[in-house]
């Protein structure tokens, strides 16, 4: 059996053979700039990542034969190397699946706190928060889940059962390397002091002489640790030589992830969070993800107003848009957290009498206080340094899947001998809930550090049905701003008639309560509506791009369109 699915994929693996030995052969090919798509249509499957090395990937394993859940793990293997800064096999994520038979799942592969964390790890003597203990560095690593939930993602509904068929892409995108853009040669600057000062070896990453447009990137020892997770499966990471690399590298940098702690880590499988919005059903992720939540609240709040004749980006309609995120922020800020720790009230957050009754201080004609809206304490900030991607296959299986390492290049530590970057996802648990961290903001008892536990993302991949149809597949990077970037691509669509690709590319703002203002990037709401925000009491502030959104919609004549966000490389490609 495992012969014959290797021979399905020979020409697959022919096809990435030649593209390599293409660049061998010519050292000019290697150099050749990066070209990304914004806007596909397909009639029958789509990839939609941000990368496209990365989509080329996952659409050649559909080409072959395997469904959308195939292509995800291939391309989540893909953008560990040719995507470092959020692609990974050292951080987590989440996965909404619907097949093609219209049941849906939601896997959660989010990273989880080592048995030696606890609620004071990141304070002094004094009880004083440590400015960047919990952000940089060995110590700031939650135990990885991406490898464990795309293992557990093929098993239950991957179609090609060879999984190292899926890897090898990823494996010879590392060994041999890729030429890399514009955008990932400033981001691999911008961070080189970092990568030399909290590492013990020097790491790939670090180029004396600059990182420019095209330079080939090769990750050899990387490579070697994606051939044992081919050869040995989760066992070749969480186990054997790549774990006892993993443990040494927290015994040089004062870490605290053990062996027990990756033997014992499990991708958990939920119920997802779903949501009627008009004549659609939006499907999406339950705790320790607010995204699902949150959304649904933000959804059923807009239900009730007549934002379609208000106007895209109209004073009214982002009025009501801003003060319904103040209120659901707040209520993010004090009840969410991970489940299986935490007793979320997720039935009375969905409540629509609940939600109504967060409304009734909504003023069309004015800013509602602060203190009016409170559910109790301040949110912490999240790195918006995150990927998403999306996928549907030519049967109808989607999937819409979030992974992170939390900041840019994660802790900014890379293994050393197994050649990938740590997470430092401890930074989304709330360091000191109650008092201010080291941002001035305040966290939660939900989402306090406890052993075992996994911290409070705003992750948010969603699944949109329409008449019990596949409609829409979505999701985005971001940080806190995933949540009302989702919500407003959604809008865009089934408010203002959009395509795909115009409603990921029109600009975005957010509201995430306190602090207590509506950020909005270039070109955004307009300065007519800017000055009618502002007299009704609103803050604005200009801020640098929000979200980069990776989506697909099914058109009324069954083709599909893929829009990929034009803020970054992000690539959009069917067949």
């Amino acid at each position: 059996m495992k012969y014959l699915v290797n021979i399905r994929f020979l020409s697959y693996f022919l096809f990435v053979f030649f593209i390599f030995s293409a660049q061998s052969c010519n050292p000019s090919a290697a150099r050749l700039p990066i070209q990304s798509s914004k806007k596909s249509i397909a009639s029958k499957a789509m990839v939609v990542s941000a990368h496209p090395l990365a989509t080329k990937i996952g659409l050649e394993v559909m080409k072959q034969g395997g469904n959308a859940v195939d292509a995800a793990v291939a391309v989540q293997f893909a953008l560990a190397v040719v995507y470092p800064g959020a692609g990974n096999i050292g951080g987590g994520g989440f996965m909404i699946i619907r097949t093609k038979d219209g049941s849906t799942d939601a896997l959660d592969f989010r990273e989880m706190a080592p048995a030696a964390a606890h609620r004071n790890m990141y304070l002094d003597a004094d009880g004083n928060v440590i400015k960047g203990l919990s952000l940089d560095g060995h110590r700031a690593a939650g135990v990885p889940g991406s490898v464990a939930g795309m293992f557990a993602a093929h098993e239950r509904y991957g179609k090609n059962k060879d999984i190292s068929a899926l890897i090898a892409p990823a494996f010879r995108l590392a060994q041999k390397g890729f030429s890399i853009s514009q955008q990932e040669a400033t981001r691999l600057n911008k961070f080189q002091d970092a990568f030399t000062k909290l590492n013990t070896t020097t790491p790939v990453f670090v180029n004396k002489k600059g990182w420019k447009s095209n330079d080939l990137l090769r990750q050899k020892e990387l490579a070697q640790t994606l051939q044992a997770i081919m050869d040995r499966g989760t066992a070749g990471f969480y186990e054997g030589p790549v774990a006892d690399k993993i443990v040494a590298e927290m015994a040089a940098g004062k870490g605290i992830i053990t062996h027990q702690d990756l033997k014992n880590y499990e991708a958990k499988w939920r119920k997802p969070i779903s949501m009627p919005y008009k004549d659609y059903e939006v499907i999406s992720m339950p705790p320790p993800s607010s995204g699902g939540i949150a959304l649904a609240q933000l959804l059923e709040i807009a239900s009730h107003y007549p934002i379609k004749s208000w106007g895209f980006q109209s004073v009214n309609s982002s009025h009501l848009i801003a003060e319904a995120e103040r209120r659901v922020y707040a209520d993010r800020a004090e009840h969410l957290g991970d489940s299986d720790f935490y007793p979320v009230p997720q039935k009375n957050l969905l409540d629509p009498a609940y939600l109504r009754k967060r409304m009734k201080s909504y003023k069309p004609s004015a800013v509602s206080s602060s203190e009016e809206l409170s559910a109790g304490s301040f949110a912490p900030p999240e790195s918006e340094e995150t990927t998403h991607f999306s996928i549907v296959d030519a049967e109808g299986n989607a999937v819409s899947i979030t992974t992170t390492l939390n900041a840019s290049y994660g802790s900014k530590t890379v293994v050393t001998g197994a050649g990938f970057l740590l997470n430092n996802e401890m930074d989304d648990f709330s360091s000191k809930p109650g008092t201010p961290n080291f941002y001035g903001l305040i966290g939660a008892e939900a989402n306090a550090i406890e052993a075992g536990k996994r911290m409070l993302s705003s992750m948010t991949p969603t699944i949109v049905t329409k008449d019990k149809n596949l409609f829409m597949v979505l999701g985005t990077p971001g940080g806190s701003t995933i949540i009302t970037s989702v919500f407003q691509t959604i809008l865009n669509v089934v408010e203002y008639d959009m395509g795909m690709a115009e409603a990921v590319a029109k600009p975005r703002f957010h509201h995430q309560w306190l602090p207590d203002q509506i950020y909005y990037e270039e070109g955004a709401l307009g300065e007519v509506t800017i000055k009618g925000l502002e007299k009704l009491g609103h803050q604005t502030k200009l801020r640098e791009s929000i979200g980069r959104v990776d989506a697909i919609l099914v058109r009324a004549d069954g083709t599909l369109e893929g829009g990929a966000d034009p803020r970054g490389d992000d690539h959009a490609e069917g067949f």
